[in-house]
């Protein structure tokens, strides 16, 4: 049951944040809703004001740019739908359709999904992929943040009391990159999840030779330990490897991403067990990324799992 509160609407970034910063730890900012009042309902918090952020300007917005800037305010299924996330990063919006169910997608806002950091976040391991910045708003400015560095832990950013998460900018991939998302899991929320982009020069049937080299590789892993991480070391074993002989290159890395990852034992499987699962999914993920920049589209399918 839901304790009584004050809903306050402002209309100005101004305005939400002065609230804020006025009313301290009585306050949350609330938008889609989806997490906040569950967690009201629980118990576990209780503000007595909710700062309502829907209406202010830009935070409902999706913009076009040098960066693809997506408000705080957006649902997941404004995103699913949106024709510019679909011609800028369609894998976006691919992604944002299998979130939780249609009724979360239908409230729930991307802002919202980042700000709570819970660990089993799609979008924030996606954007990790795509070099996400996130913009911060407060009484003293704006400020802009790497999404990596803006989540520090389950539940855990590193906003202040007084800032709103304004928006979320990603950075598309070049035209030559292909993707895939893959995640796994029998509850609503994944047990993991795993991005992958490969950009390569002179794709889809460029032929033999340095034309087919890969030039750039994203891995993120999410879902298993306390906030999604890009595996660097994993994608350093992918450059420069020929995109019709990537299966080896593909193994070496989906062994070195599973053994960067900082599982823990939990409703969802032991350490060990997710351990494998990354290792196993990054291998998917990268094979299906390297099918698509060839220009086909794998026909595979795993019991209990999502690909986007």
């Amino acid at each position: 049951m839901l304790r009584p509160f004050t809903l306050h609407r402002p209309e100005t970034a101004e305005e939400a944040c002065a609230l804020l910063a006025g009313l301290g730890e009585d306050a949350a900012a609330y938008a889609g809703g989806t997490e906040l009042l569950l967690l009201m309902k629980l118990g576990l918090l209780r503000p007595r004001h909710l700062v309502d952020v829907k209406r202010i300007g830009g935070f409902g917005d999706i913009a076009d740019g040098p960066r693809l800037t997506i408000g705080a305010a957006v649902t997941h299924r404004a995103v699913e739908r949106s024709a510019l996330v679909r011609a800028r990063c369609s894998l976006v919006g691919a992604v944002a359709r299998h979130v939780a169910n249609v009724r979360v997608r239908n409230v729930g806002t991307v802002g919202g999904n980042l700000a709570f950091a819970d660990p089993h976040s799609d979008l924030a391991t996606l954007f990790l992929t795509l070099d996400a910045a996130v913009e911060l708003v407060s009484p003293r400015g704006r400020r802009e943040l790497p999404l990596a560095e803006f989540v520090r832990g389950p539940w855990e950013t590193a906003r202040v009391a007084d800032e709103l998460l304004a928006s979320i900018r990603l950075t598309p991939w070049p035209g030559e990159t292909a993707a895939a998302y893959v995640k796994f899991g029998v509850h609503e929320r994944p047990t993991l999840a795993v991005a992958a982009a490969l950009r390569v020069a002179g794709a889809h049937g460029a032929g033999h030779g340095r034309g087919d080299r890969i030039v750039d590789a994203r891995i993120a892993v999410g879902c298993v330990g306390p906030r999604p991480t890009r595996a660097a070391a994993a994608e350093a074993r992918l450059t420069d490897v020929s995109i019709t002989d990537v299966e080896e290159a593909a193994r070496a890395a989906s062994d070195v991403a599973a053994a960067s990852v900082d599982p823990a034992d939990d409703l969802y499987g032991s350490a060990d067990y997710k351990r494998e699962m990354v290792a196993v999914f990054v291998r998917r993920a990268l094979r299906i990324a390297a099918a698509r920049a060839r220009g086909a589209e794998p026909s595979e399918r795993f019991p209990h799992a999502v690909v986007a």
